[in-house]
């Protein structure tokens, strides 16, 4: 059975950040996520951490003025110097708050050298944090426009051109509908380099039930095949994020007491 953890920079937004774990372990949730955790200051994050007992999931390596700005760096030439200063400073938060994984972005970039690019960056990384568990995620065009890691073909090649054991994929199932059509057809073709689950609905990204993704049937298959490992709801509440939990709580939810 998966562990479900709250993406704290897209639920329970009508909250301050630091309010926003305790309303995460309120609702039910093990860990979280923060995409983001570079303006706040470290101790505060942990001392909300400690509190609650909550596991500190994910975060993404970007570039430290995020906002509005490139979607990381891993890919683009000519830029290694910067990606490389990006992840120190990630792979010192990851640390000092626990983390379990460090999501590498790409970057808004395409070609034959932008590739090359990437999988050197990645194997520089994996190298220089062994013991950090990296992911690299295909992320749809609509959504990212010019992002450069939106196949999960090529993502599937990258991971085995670069051959770290401590690099894997992060398989979010609103961006494989968008990518591919089929998340369960997806999912059965890269579950083995899988580390990390996200979810939403479609269309919308809003929370992960009903619309054009099957999520029973997907929380099924992911029980069916032993995944273990944490799912992340990250998606746009319709309204107040408390209200929007059926998905995970209810009668039939996979975060009830009676799921399977």
């Amino acid at each position: 059975m998966p562990r479900f953890c709250a993406n704290l920079s897209m639920l329970f937004t009508e909250l301050p950040l630091l309010e926003r774990f305790a309303a995460a372990r309120a609702a039910g949730f093990e860990g979280v996520e923060i995409l983001f955790p570079y303006d706040d200051p470290v101790p505060l994050m942990q001392e909300q951490l400690d509190r609650t007992g909550l596991t500190l999931v994910l975060i993404n390596c970007p570039p430290p003025n995020y906002a509005g700005g490139p979607r990381g760096f891993a890919a683009i030439p000519g830029l290694e110097e910067r990606f490389r200063s990006d992840f120190r400073r990630a792979a010192r938060y990851v640390a000092a708050l626990g983390a379990r994984h460090l999501h590498v972005m790409a970057g808004t970039t395409e070609g034959p050298e932008a590739r090359a690019t990437f999988v050197r960056n990645l194997a520089w990384a994996a190298r220089a944090a062994p013991r950090l568990q990296l992911t690299i995620e295909p992320i749809n065009q609509a959504d990212m426009p010019g992002y450069f890691l939106s196949d999960f073909a090529l993502a599937v090649d990258i991971l085995q051109e670069v051959g770290a054991p401590n690099l894997r994929l992060q398989f979010d199932a609103y961006h494989a509908h968008r990518i591919t059509g089929d998340v369960l057809a997806t999912w059965e073709e890269v579950r083995p380099l899988v580390a990390h689950v996200q979810v939403a609905g479609h269309p919308g990204r809003h929370e992960p039930e009903g619309g054009e993704i099957d999520y029973p049937a997907f929380f099924a298959c992911l029980d069916a095949d032993g995944y273990g490992g944490w799912v992340s709801g990250e998606y746009r509440p319709r309204a107040d994020t408390e209200a929007g939990l059926a998905w995970l709580r209810g009668p039939s939810g996979p975060g009830s007491p009676t799921a399977a």
